[in-house]
């Protein structure tokens, strides 16, 4: 049975030597204390940085998706509306409501109509409607 070193001595069995010159930490009682770095602040500030990143991408992502469901809802909306012809891409036409409350697309101007104005679109080249102002 081999002797047991003392606690203090750093002895590597497997290789047969001393290896305390050649661990990456201190082992003598004598050595400097080893203290963590304080990283509250770097953590605080880089946690402030991720979260500012987080919620503008979000309010992009918000507002793109408004903007997106304002195109789907304006496409509902003349998609849905009575036409007895077939829109041309590039063409503007205009968005009425009739007596019925019921809306209607019609190539005739807003100042030549007596109906409810709602709007005038565009059909895009992806065939959706966009409003126009």
């Amino acid at each position: 049975m081999a002797k047991k070193k003392p606690d203090m001595v750093v002895y590597d069995e497997e290789k047969a030597q001393y290896n305390a010159a050649f661990l990456p930490y201190a082992t003598s009682f004598s050595a400097p204390q080893i203290q963590m770095p304080d990283t509250g602040s770097w953590k605080n500030t880089q946690i402030y940085k991720a979260n500012k990143h987080l919620r503008d991408k979000y309010l992009t992502l918000k507002a793109e998706y408004e903007a997106l469901m304002t195109v789907f809802e304006y496409n509902q909306l003349v998609t849905n509306a009575k036409f007895n012809f077939e829109p041309l891409v590039g063409e503007t036409y205009h968005l009425y409501s009739n007596d019925n409350n019921e809306p209607f697309l019609s190539i005739i101007e807003p100042e030549s109509s007596n109906f409810e104005f709602l709007g005038s679109f565009k059909l895009t080249s992806d065939y959706l409607w966009d409003k126009i102002e």
